[in-house]
Parts: C-alpha cells; sequence; structure tokens
C-alpha cells in the first residue's frame, strides 16, 4: 500500500472510489435520494477542481486507488484548515486505510500551519474521526443543514 499525491489522470478512478463507496456505506445512514445527489457533486471535474486548491492524495494497493483524502485551507485561511473528501473503499474499510490517510494529512502543511482543523463528517464516519481525535465543533453532537457533523481539532 503506497499513499502519494493525487495526479490529474486519477480523477476518474478517484470520482468512481467516492461514488461507489457512497453507495455501499454512506447510503446505509442517509437516503438513497441524498446520497444520488452527493454523487452528481463527486465527478471527475468535481475531484478535480477539487485537487486544485488542497492537497489531495491517494492510496494505491496493487496499482489500484483503494482510498483517498485531502486537506486545504478553511475559507482561505492560514490558522485553519479542514479536510475533504476522505473516503475508503467498502472491501478495505477496517484495515486501517483511513487512519493512514488522516497520519499523512496531518503531516501536510496545511495541517501543520494551522491552529484548528475542521471535518465535516459523514453520520458514517463520525466515530472514525473521533477516534481519531477530532471532537464535536462548540459541543454541538447533533448532522446540520448539510446532513453532517461539523468536528474540529486544536494544535
Amino acid at each position: 500500500m503506497e499513499i502519494r499525491r493525487f495526479r490529474e489522470d486519477d480523477a476518474e478512478a478517484v470520482s468512481a472510489l467516492i461514488i461507489r463507496t457512497i453507495r455501499i456505506s454512506n447510503v446505509k445512514d442517509y437516503p438513497t435520494e441524498l446520497m444520488e445527489e452527493v454523487v452528481k457533486s463527486q465527478q471527475p471535474v468535481n475531484v478535480l477542481e477539487r485537487a486544485g486548491w488542497t492537497h489531495f492524495y491517494v492510496v494505491e494497493d496493487e496499482g489500484s486507488i483503494i482510498g483517498c483524502g485531502a486537506i486545504g485551507p478553511y475559507w482561505g485561511k492560514t490558522d485553519e484548515s479542514s479536510l475533504f473528501t476522505i473516503f475508503v473503499l467498502p472491501k478495505y474499510q477496517g484495515r486501517g486505510v483511513g487512519r493512514r490517510i488522516i497520519e499523512t494529512l496531518e503531516q501536510d502543511e496545511f495541517f501543520l500551519r494551522a491552529k484548528r482543523i475542521e471535518i465535516p463528517s459523514s453520520i458514517t464516519a463520525v466515530n472514525f474521526y473521533r477516534r481519531m481525535g477530532y471532537d464535536y465543533k462548540n459541543g454541538i453532537a447533533e448532522v446540520d443543514d448539510e446532513h453532517v457533523y461539523r468536528l474540529e481539532k486544536f494544535r
């Protein structure tokens, strides 16, 4: 297993990974119609756009992309960052891939320069992120209007 920076030619594979994960894992916690709306925003063009302003990483296993994650500035700030687009193919979940993605993102310059890191967490992933040291922003343990928990970590 290798973690490396995203390349433009990864966009199709990363999009397919995200969509597959949403349709298998996230659909257990959200209505199918809502997840299909999310799928529309995870096409290769959307992945490329996000990779343009974040530091985007992929996890490869035997030449196939099995996970991804990104970190970027929080609303343009230099002392706050956000984690984005963290997905692991369902058959690899529970094998430490997500942990390796978080550890990689937490070594990135956007993390190291930040005093606070936020992550919009799905219902599906909230317990994983909490085990990684992220806690509910402002103590609010409820999903917001975007159907995510807002978690944060201070350095």
